[in-house]
């Protein structure tokens, strides 16, 4: 009888060196794109911050993150930044539930590792929703989730942050393997701002998402966005 094989690891991978993508020819890919994370708690006046933030333009996609509240809380305060990224041509993703996403009519969910399989949602959202997948810093992760058909996979956290709980610290050199090797888009996370983005969009991100270092910004969301904007070719 022949046992199968042990599932393969992180760990078991080859380290990753800052050259690795060095060694082969890039395929070339569309410029590197803005996705904002709102905070995990929000008021009605939010709704004007990301009007504001919008406006700059350039942003692809918002995520809807809000922790400890019921769906039904979540849908209320969803409906009018879910119209105002429609008004902006933003992509409205719902963070964790594949059946809130379902319930809204969202253009996507993004998904922890402890949230469901991306062909669950897949299945129940449908061909043309966006599915992205929390890898951390794990190569494993990543593949699993392409394999399993996510429309993204996002690394991180890249930099300290207090947005959320940080369970592994990404080296830059994971987005320059992921995007030699593979064709489905990846996002950089975690702590990122204006000051530190670059050695990200450089490595090959896909797609930097921020939440901070825009709704906390002394100068405004709308400016927040602009800095960032800047940075990207």
């Amino acid at each position: 009888m022949i046992n199968d094989p042990l599932p393969i690891q992180e760990a078991d991978l080859p380290p990753l060196g800052a050259d690795f993508s060095e060694r082969f020819e890039r395929e070339k890919r569309p410029p590197c794109q803005l996705y904002l994370v709102s905070p995990s708690a929000i008021n009605v006046s939010f709704a004007d911050a990301l009007k504001s933030a919008l406006s700059a333009g350039g942003v692809a996609a918002f995520q809807l993150r809000l922790k400890g509240l019921d769906d039904d809380v979540i849908a209320q305060a969803a409906e009018p930044l879910q119209r105002i990224c429609a008004d902006h041509e933003t992509a409205f993703i719902i963070n964790d539930s594949m059946a809130l996403a379902k319930r809204l009519g969202a253009d996507g969910v993004h998904l922890g590792q402890d949230d469901g399989d991306p062909r669950e949602a897949r299945a129940l959202l449908g061909r043309d929703a966006q599915i992205g997948v929390t890898c951390h810093n794990d190569r494993h992760l990543a593949m699993e989730a392409g394999e399993a058909g996510a429309d993204y996979v996002a690394f991180g956290a890249f930099y300290p942050t207090h947005t959320k709980e940080v369970q592994s610290t990404a080296d830059p050199a994971i987005l320059s393997w992921w995007i030699t090797l593979f064709g489905t888009p990846c996002v950089a996370i975690g702590g990122i701002t204006p000051d530190n983005a670059m050695p990200l969009i450089n490595a090959g991100a896909d797609f930097i998402a921020v939440s901070a270092a825009v709704w906390n910004s002394p100068d405004g969301a709308q400016a927040a966005v602009t800095k960032f904007a800047a940075l990207m070719p």
